[in-house]
């Protein structure tokens, strides 16, 4: 009963880490606007600039299993968040200053911390999932969702108040920290793997070509949910000549929409199975992407705000669930597609950023449909394995 109850207590506390990453994530994407007008940046500017972030992720995550190997799943979280605290605080500091270098700085940290974050608590939440026997992995990006619904609702409330986005990013700050350092501690004990082990499990992972076909998955239902991230909110705005609090609260409709699919998504894999819901999420972001663009009015783009992410909303933990089926290496994989999958965020800025200069930012997230039909194409990899493969960790 004890260990019942220890694993419970886990199952809360990853619940909460992914859920105040969400927040801490929402805390700024939900303003972008605000970010483009506070420092004057055209889309391609406001692109590249965006390219910190991704470019943070792609240093840390693959370096991200081996610290999870040696550190554990908790350790590794409050490392995280102690990237993603000083890089808010620098972009606030940038913003306060008007400088661009500044704000860059801020997201290149927070890029390195969240990604180390993430792979830490997914590990967990793959661990939990496979001692209960249940699936739980679209549970726990749901709550990362519900965070990003709050910071939503909160930048859209800030931003009609008049609220800057550097006294919003002050006070989020503090909560972020003490609920991750709180639901960190909760997590399971884990013994530090053997110098060398984990290091050598990532650099087996690349070779494997299921991991890779998975992380391909990733990376397609990431670029789908990346694009409406960085654009869907700055797309409304121009695209429907909106107010930032309307393009906050289609940002808003879209997270609502991501995490209402991760509640109910887990009863639809186990009643239909991975491939399948996997490919009814790939027709559902194509034709949610379609009625942003096509759309004659806002209700319309917002019923398509809602089908994106309905789409969107199981590529990312699916992929995760199947990264991990084999216990055996699972940091290093879920670490391996991790890092393929958030090459999305390294492209995409920049992509749709250079695309809009030519052709409007409400043209070119039709980027995020290419995107859809490609993870409903190779969703089949995501079967799950019939036995434990006989790979070393």
């Amino acid at each position: 009963m004890d260990a019942e109850r220890a694993l419970e207590r886990t199952k809360a506390a990853v619940a909460v880490v992914f859920l105040v990453n969400g927040l801490a994530f929402a805390s700024w994407v939900a303003r972008v606007p605000a970010i483009r007008d506070t420092l004057d940046l055209t889309p391609g500017r406001l692109g590249l600039m965006l390219l910190a972030v991704s470019a943070g992720t792609m240093v840390a995550l693959p370096l991200s299993g081996v610290v999870v190997g040696r550190l554990g799943p908790a350790r590794t979280v409050l490392v995280g968040v102690g990237f993603v605290v000083v890089g808010l605080l620098a972009l606030a500091a940038g913003l306060s200053a008007a400088a661009v270098p500044a704000v860059a700085a801020g997201l290149l940290c927070y890029g390195v911390g969240t990604s180390v974050w993430d792979v830490a608590m997914n590990v967990e939440g793959a661990d939990v999932e496979r001692r209960i026997g249940r699936t739980l992995m679209p549970r726990f990006h749901a709550a990362f969702s519900l965070g990003t619904v709050l910071g939503a609702l909160i930048g859209a409330g800030c931003a009609r108040a008049g609220v800057s986005l550097q006294l919003q990013l002050l006070v989020t700050v503090a909560g972020v920290l003490v609920a991750a350092v709180l639901g960190a501690r909760a997590f399971l004990p884990v013994r530090p793997a053997a110098p060398g082990t984990a290091g050598g499990s990532v650099r087996q992972a690349w070779r494997e070509p299921r991991t890779l076909l998975i992380g391909l998955l990733v990376l397609a239902f990431a670029l789908c949910e990346g694009v409406a991230n960085d654009w869907l909110a700055l797309s409304l705005v121009d695209g429907y000549d909106a107010d930032q609090a309307v393009g906050a609260i289609g940002y808003g409709a879209f997270v609502t929409a991501m995490t209402l699919g991760r509640v109910v998504g887990g009863s639809f894999v186990e009643r239909y199975g991975r491939v399948a819901t996997l490919r009814v999420t790939g027709v559902l972001g194509a034709a949610g992407v379609l009625a942003v663009v096509a759309s004659p009015g806002v209700a319309g783009a917002m019923a398509g705000a809602v089908l994106w992410g309905l789409g969107a909303s199981l590529g990312f933990p699916l992929g995760m669930s199947a990264a991990a089926d084999d216990e055996a290496g699972a940091a290093a994989r879920v670490s391996v597609v991790s890092s393929i999958g958030y090459a999305a965020f390294l492209g995409g800025p920049p992509l749709v950023g250079l695309l809009a200069d030519a052709v409007e930012v409400h043209r070119a997230i039709l980027v995020a449909l290419v995107a859809a039909v490609v993870g409903l194409l190779v969703a089949a990899v995501a079967r799950p394995v019939p036995e434990p493969s006989e790979h070393p960790a």
